[in-house]
């Protein structure tokens, strides 16, 4: 039993994380929407301004374009993979670059879902440019899934390296 016990109490301790990752993305995001018209921009600094832009699709805004069903796509993939990220985080929560790893994308896979299912898109605010050369616009919850991938290969290749 101590292990049960043991394995709920780090998994509380990454879904505070995770909820704490989906309350900032969110403050964020309403911050935004309430001070900017749609597509105003604001410099920050050189090549990084604040900007409203919403994204019906998913990352750089791959099916944007669709009729409305990517909405409810993207949503449901969020949900099932955040179903998994807490299996795996009751797992392996004791991984501690693993689980850091995971509790990131939760919170910013979530972040993106509330979006969706109030607004029907993603509220995008962070712009990176050079010249005439621009990255699509993101937001905390894609800074957080990105900051997430990037520890998941982390973790992968120092595994790697401890099994030689």
């Amino acid at each position: 039993m101590m292990g049960a016990a043991a394995s709920r109490s780090r998994l509380s301790t990454w879904l505070l994380i995770a909820g704490l990752v989906i309350v900032a993305d969110q403050l964020t995001k309403i911050a935004v929407d309430r001070l900017f018209a749609y597509g105003e921009r604001l410099a920050l600094l050189p090549s990084v301004d604040l900007t409203l832009l919403y994204n019906r699709g998913a990352a750089f805004s791959f099916l944007a374009g669709a009729d409305g069903w990517q909405r409810w796509f993207f949503t449901i993939l969020a949900l099932v993979v955040s179903a998994v990220i807490v299996r795996l985080l009751w797992r392996h929560g004791h991984q501690r670059l693993f689980a850091w790893a995971l509790t990131l994308i939760l919170g910013g896979a979530l972040g993106n879902v509330i979006d969706r299912f109030i607004h029907g898109h993603v509220i995008d605010f962070v712009l990176l440019y050079y010249g005439d050369w621009f990255f699509p616009a993101f937001n905390l919850a894609d800074t957080a899934i990105t900051i997430g991938a990037v520890l998941l290969i982390l973790d992968e290749l120092l595994r790697v390296r401890r099994g030689k």
